[in-house]
C-alpha cells in the first residue's frame, strides 16, 4: 500500500473536525493498515511537562507519560519525531508492552503549543525507515489540518 493512497483514505475518514472522533479513526486506521505494528495511538499535553493517553489501538497503555521518560517525553520535550530501531537501548525507554521493539513518534504542535503525539510502536526492530518517519509526518498534518486542536 502507498502513503498516497494511505493519505487519500485517512482524508476520506476525517470527515468532522472533532479531535475526539478524528484521532480515534486515525488510530484504528494506522493499526489496521500499517504492517508489524502492535500499538498505535495519542498522548494528549493537558498538563504542564506531562502526557496523558488519548484514544488508541492495541494492548492497554502506560499512563501518564512525563516528558522526562521514554520516547514519547523526547519528542514532546524537542519537539521533534522520534524515530528509534530499538527501544530496549533508548535512554529511560517505557516498556508497557515488552514485546515493542521499535518506535515512532510525531508531536503535534499548533502554533507554539504542544498538542500531544502520536505514537506507533512494532514488535519489529528496525521497523521504521526515515521514509517511514516523513511520511506519517504527512498524515499527521492532514490530521492537524482536517481537525480543530483546542
Amino acid at each position: 500500500m502507498t502513503y498516497t493512497l494511505l493519505e487519500r483514505q485517512l482524508d476520506a475518514l476525517l470527515d468532522t473536525r472533532d479531535w475526539v472522533t478524528n484521532t480515534a479513526q486515525m488510530s484504528a486506521f494506522l493499526f489496521n493498515t500499517l504492517s508489524d505494528v502492535n500499538w498505535v495511538g495519542f498522548y494528549l499535553h493537558h498538563t504542564s511537562s506531562v502526557l496523558s493517553l488519548g484514544p488508541f489501538q492495541g494492548k492497554p497503555a502506560c499512563n501518564p507519560i512525563p516528558f522526562s521518560k521514554g520516547v514519547c517525553g523526547k519528542a514532546a520535550t524537542t519537539r521533534q519525531t522520534q524515530r528509534v530501531d530499538d527501544v530496549h537501548s533508548f535512554p529511560g525507554h517505557i516498556a508497557c508492552d515488552e514485546a515493542s521493539r521499535a518506535e515512532l513518534v510525531v508531536p503535534l504542535v499548533v502554533g507554539d503549543t504542544l498538542w500531544g503525539v502520536l505514537d506507533i510502536d512494532s514488535p519489529r526492530p528496525n521497523r521504521f525507515s526515515e521514509d517511514d518517519a516523513r511520511l506519517i509526518e504527512r498524515l499527521c498534518a492532514l490530521f492537524m489540518e482536517r481537525t480543530d486542536l483546542v
